[in-house]
């Protein structure tokens, strides 16, 4: 009779063993499911500020009259440009000169990487966080080398500075620019072409 009540007893302990083990199982995988939002959440930011950049190279491009006036633009994001411009110049039976295409093209790249394109129940939903745009080219829109950086506040804290000063010492990525993302694109664009 002695020796039932023992294991019993024993069956009680590899029960609450066995609970423990599950318990910390349970525990890593829901660390894992968090580092995955994470790793998403910095996927979707670096695919719209990708898009961004290059759409607005690719305005860029075919704009080469306006092409000073991309370069000329101060730093955008956050609605900055606010309003759009009076002549909406992706109809194409509205006509525009390079200068005002230019700054059609500048307000909708900032209105997307602000996330107006997508407004959800609390305002917008799409976008980045804290966007900057810089764009820096030669001066006088002539033929050379551009580059857009798209710059915004990520997740978690990087211990790597970027090259790139797109946004950086403005406050609003942390002590040090410690959660500010860069995506740096150049292309050479000779309006002439």
């Amino acid at each position: 009779m002695i020796a039932n009540r023992r294991q019993q007893g024993f069956s009680l302990l590899e029960l609450l063993v066995s609970l423990l083990v599950f318990s910390i199982g349970l525990l890593g995988i829901a660390g894992l499911q968090i580092v995955s939002k994470q790793s998403s959440y910095e996927s979707q930011q670096r695919t719209i500020a990708s898009l961004v950049a290059y759409g607005i190279l690719e305005d860029m491009r075919t704009n080469g009259s306006g092409i000073a006036s991309f370069v000329a633009a101060p730093d955008l994001g956050g609605g900055k440009l606010g309003q759009q411009p009076a002549a909406n110049c992706r109809d194409a039976s509205v006509p525009c000169s390079a200068s005002q295409k230019a700054a059609y093209d500048l307000w909708y790249w900032e209105s997307t990487v602000d996330g107006a394109q997508e407004a959800g129940v609390e305002g917008n939903a799409g976008g980045v966080l804290m966007p900057t745009i810089c764009i820096d080219g030669p001066g006088g829109g002539v033929a050379g080398m551009y580059t857009v950086s798209v710059a915004w506040r990520g997740a978690v804290e990087t211990s790597n500075p970027d090259l790139s000063q797109c946004g950086a010492g403005t406050g609003q990525y942390g002590d040090g620019d410690a959660f500010r993302r860069v995506l740096t694109v150049a292309t050479f664009i000779d309006p002439n072409i």
